[in-house]
């Protein structure tokens, strides 16, 4: 059996086996999925056992995913990094080669790319962006959204000099597509925005939204990397100020299935696998 994980720490809440089990049954992949809680500063040990108790049972280890916070340990662990992993310093997807070396992804902010283009149906190119945060999950979406064709992007930060160095970083990539990229604190935020994504933990604190409703656009789409009841508190300030609010369940959806695809060669159906999680949800299942 081909076999596959999430590592984390926490994991328990991770809803990725679920999402990729349902994958494989509609591609009819034979595969096996898990949880698998490492210890803290023991990430290598983590995979070196994983693909170690695979081979002892007869099995392959294939992939992982990987989850807080454990991103930067596993950009360090491979041999062989894509460009947009490089670009975000963080990792959430390996992949386990024949030869024993491993490759490298993160495809948190193509999953973001796909959910708003395909799912949320909202053009990207020739748009005007915000992003709130500079963190992790900032990092990790910032290169596909530009890749993506916004012509205009601003990372906005609490602390502003945290948003420059990730422009900065992503600088020759914003030249190459011809977008403006700039920084700016978080209650200086010039102009209003097509589409505004906050990739901040304020949600998950219980925290008020950081910017000024007058970022939204009439009409803007407002989305939350977060998703369920974290994500609430923006969903419904978004809404009060005329924008239409997303959570991150898309995201989190299309991430594993670019994953899926990098692991197996199959791309799975990830708009239906996503609309069958949500009814599931709202039942509480």
């Amino acid at each position: 059996m081909d076999l596959y994980c999430v590592m984390g720490n926490p994991v328990e809440h991770s809803r990725s086996p679920r999402i990729h089990a349902r994958f494989a049954e509609l591609c009819g992949q034979q595969m096996d999925y898990s949880r698998r809680l490492v210890p803290v500063g023991a990430f290598a040990e983590g995979v070196a056992a994983f693909r170690r108790e695979a081979a002892e049972h007869g099995d392959t280890a294939r992939g992982c995913n990987v989850t807080v916070p454990f991103k930067f340990d596993a950009a360090a662990l491979a041999q062989h990094t894509s460009e947009r992993a490089v670009l975000a310093q963080a990792v959430n997807t390996l992949r386990f080669e024949a030869d024993g070396s491993i490759h490298a992804d993160n495809t948190d902010g193509i999953g973001l790319v796909n959910d708003i283009v395909r799912n949320a149906a909202v053009p990207l190119a020739g748009r005007e962006l915000l992003l709130i945060g500079a963190g992790g999950a900032a990092a990790g979406v910032l290169g596909p959204l530009l890749d993506a064709g916004a012509s205009r992007i601003v990372v906005a930060n609490r602390t502003v000099g945290k948003a420059m160095a990730l422009v900065q970083r992503h600088a020759a990539l914003a030249l190459r597509h011809g977008a403006a990229l700039e920084a700016w604190a978080l209650d200086e935020v010039p102009g209003n925005f097509d589409v505004v994504v906050n990739a901040t933990a304020s949600s998950l604190a219980g925290d008020a939204v950081p910017v000024r409703a007058q970022v939204l656009r009439p009409g803007a789409l407002a989305v939350d990397l977060m998703y369920g009841p974290a994500a609430a508190g923006f969903m419904a300030w978004a809404e009060a100020h005329g924008a239409v609010p997303r959570d991150g369940l898309g995201m989190l959806v299309e991430q594993a299935a670019e994953a899926f695809e990098i692991w197996r060669g199959v791309r799975p159906p990830s708009a239906q696998v996503l609309a069958e999680l949500r009814a599931s949800l709202a039942t509480g299942q």
